[in-house]
């Protein structure tokens, strides 16, 4: 499927892809995110706070990071993505063992909002611009292998979490994950990650369009409604997977075993997605691709069974995460690689504001409902929505000479 020029780019940048992947496992958005789902019920049971309470913490991290995207798209531009992403490993460290030490929810809350304030760095407007920037002929799977980083965190946080709470507590088991980003992605990026983003010569790119022409948009407004509600459908549903399914009588560890096979299943859809929007027109790709959670959710909503909640979690991660490959891909076919940072980041508000509200609402309304049924209701509803409205965005906008990538200003 894939071309030799594609898979010449691959053999080339295989390095920057690892980097981009271990950066991104270990974010600012992803290491809160696919924390908080294993940690609930454990600091529910120490400490008396409400399941809404300790989800609320991901409207910190995430919500924060909304705020910082256009700030970090700047920087990234300014400086190269090597020195933003590295003092934000060490932020993302910092904010994530304050909220281990937390005997308040105050101090819970400032561990989470610090995390995206320090580790803004880390988040996915830098990996997206350097694989945007490296990649032209396998742009779509390059994303979708850089990104699985988020999978390998699904996979191993919630079952690594529930170990070591067994063993000690959710201090010990969040203090751990503080230093992944230290000792793990760190290092790696030292080394792989170009210290500033390098385009290709020779290669066709898509019309620069100025911030404001492309603000004004109906494709942009397309993105943005997309990206919202398929990450309040996703924040939402994954958060609960946990909770729910030891709710319905499993065991933690055999519960966090089953939300697991979401992160196996996002490294292979990550991936196939990848290659799918390489060759087809992506909004199609998308519709199809969010519309399989959607059909889990509604399963989900009555299920009890281990056989039916694996199927169900193996689907949503076909899907999981999809979001951030399609809008970083759809950003730089619609809009053009040269304004690509400033508009992705202003995109990623709106993921990061799905991410922030969803895991809290999705809790109060189970307190309000007594089960989580209409959580994955609603998560149905949500992913038919961000897929469906994608078929509006219409056909690419057509390729002119490369030159005219330089030819505009923001101004405009």
């Amino acid at each position: 499927m894939l071309t030799p020029a594609a898979i010449a780019e691959l053999r080339s940048d295989w390095r920057i892809l690892v980097a981009c992947a271990l950066g991104i496992a270990a974010s600012a958005i992803a290491l809160p995110y696919y924390s908080i789902g294993a940690l609930t019920k454990p600091i529910e049971l120490e400490t008396g706070w409400s399941r809404s309470d300790i989800q609320f913490a991901i409207a910190f991290s995430s919500g924060l990071g909304a705020l910082t995207a256009p700030v970090t798209g700047w920087l990234v531009d300014r400086y190269g993505a090597r020195k933003v992403a590295l003092p934000g490993f060490a932020g993302v460290a910092l904010g994530m063992m304050i909220a281990a030490l937390a005997g308040s929810t105050v101090v819970f809350y400032l561990g989470f909002a610090l995390t995206a304030l320090l580790g803004a760095g880390t988040n996915p407007v830098v990996w997206s611009k350097v694989v945007t920037s490296r990649f032209d002929h396998a742009r779509g799977t390059a994303l979708g292998l850089a990104l699985v980083g988020t999978a390998l965190s699904a996979i191993l946080l919630p079952l690594l979490i529930t170990v070591l709470v067994q063993r000690a507590n959710w201090h010990v088991a969040l203090a751990l994950v503080a230093i992944l980003p230290l000792v793990v992605s760190l290092p790696i990026a030292w080394f792989w990650l170009p210290a500033e983003p390098v385009y290709r010569s020779g290669a066709p790119v898509q019309p620069a369009v100025s911030i404001r022409s492309a603000v004004r948009s109906v494709r942009f407004a397309i993105l943005a409604v997309s990206i919202l509600c398929g990450y309040l459908a996703v924040s939402g549903v994954l958060t609960s997977l946990v909770p729910a399914f030891t709710d319905r009588g499993l065991a933690p560890a055999r519960a966090a075993v089953i939300a697991g096979t979401v992160g196996l299943a996002m490294i292979p859809g990550r991936v196939l997605i990848g290659m799918l929007i390489d060759r087809y027109w992506a909004p199609a790709v998308g519709c199809v691709i969010l519309l399989i959670p959607a059909a889990a959710c509604l399963i989900l909503v009555s299920a009890t069974d281990s056989l039916s909640l694996t199927l169900c979690c193996l689907a949503l991660g076909l899907a999981a995460g999809a979001e951030l490959d399609l809008l970083a891909f759809l950003t730089a076919r619609y809009f053009g690689r040269a304004r690509f940072s400033k508009l992705y980041a202003l995109l990623y508000a709106g993921l990061a504001i799905g991410s922030a509200t969803a895991p809290a609402m999705f809790s109060r309304l189970r307190e309000v409902s007594g089960d989580y049924a209409a959580s994955f209701l609603s998560s149905a509803g949500l992913f038919a929505v961000a897929g469906c409205i994608l078929l509006l965005l219409g056909p690419y906008p057509s390729i002119p000479d490369p030159s005219a990538e330089g030819s505009h200003s923001d101004a405009e």
